[in-house]
């Protein structure tokens, strides 16, 4: 077996073994950290690379904190049973894992959102390491895997549900019956009277 697969392995099951004790020193500091902060080395070096991660100029990894939980919505003022609230129970569209894109995004304008995998939570946070690549940068304007981020179609991709974790969230890996109306924008596929 390959390095990439034995680390891959001991991922698979994260709160066992060597992972959870490496896991558990880690999220005090992480905690203690910035939300997002920029990270030499992957944690997780199988991910990154499978996602298209190369050590090279113009290609950084950056580590989010995003709360976890479902969205904080406002209690209604006139009075009604709990039931009715609509408090309990509303959940994003988005996942947690997408927003934690957004956000590294936001931070960094000049740079590309490649790809996002999960690196550790408690009861409170998550954390999300994001791979970011510089589309103008001349080594990854050389690189024949990477170059097409360069593309003016791939601008701000993230927020347009292009990274894995937006198409996930998109349906977009759904296929068979049940998804012949998935991949389009929700008003394309409104059914019309």
């Amino acid at each position: 077996m390959s390095a990439y697969k034995y680390i891959g392995e001991a991922w698979r099951k994260p709160n066992e073994g060597l992972v959870r004790e490496l896991r558990s020193k880690r999220l005090v500091s992480w905690r203690r950290s910035a939300a997002i902060v920029t990270v030499e080395n992957p944690t997780r070096l199988d991910q990154a690379r499978s996602l298209g991660y190369k050590a090279k100029q113009g290609v950084i990894v950056t580590r989010v904190r995003i709360m976890r939980g479902p969205m904080n919505v406002e209690r209604p003022h006139s009075g009604r049973r709990p039931k009715r609230m609509g408090v309990y129970g509303i959940t994003s569209r988005k996942s947690t894992r997408w927003v934690a894109e957004e956000r590294v995004a936001r931070k960094f304008p000049n740079m590309e959102v490649l790809g996002s995998y999960w690196v550790g939570s408690d009861g409170k946070y998550s954390w999300y390491e994001v791979i970011l690549v510089d589309p103008s940068s001349p080594s990854v304007l050389s690189d024949k895997n990477l170059s097409w981020l360069a593309s003016p179609a791939q601008r701000g991709r993230v927020f347009k549900g292009l990274s894995p974790a937006g198409r996930k969230a998109r349906g977009l890996f759904r296929s068979g019956k049940g998804a012949e109306k998935v991949g389009k924008g929700r008003s394309v596929n409104y059914k019309k009277e």
